[in-house]
């Protein structure tokens, strides 16, 4: 994060959140806690870390990065 104030420092986490308010805070009532960590964990498991571009694999989502490197392997072997 950089100096206080700066219009960049929260845009990814205010994206997130509000992805994740989106996508499963909305989506229903939760009767308890544990079942709304659970559910958390599991969207960014299942969806966010597998859409999510990151800058260590070249701003690739990890399926994109995986099917080059896949292709790029069997083509060398």
């Amino acid at each position: 994060m950089g100096r206080v104030g700066a219009a960049g420092d929260d845009a990814a986490m205010e994206s997130f959140f509000s992805l994740l308010q989106k996508n499963v805070l909305d989506r229903r009532a939760w009767t308890s806690r544990q079942q709304l960590r659970i559910e958390i964990v599991t969207w960014i498991e299942r969806t966010y870390h597998r859409r999510r571009r990151q800058a260590g694999l070249g701003r690739l989502t990890p399926i994109e990065y995986e099917t080059i490197t896949h292709t790029t392997a069997a083509q060398a072997a």
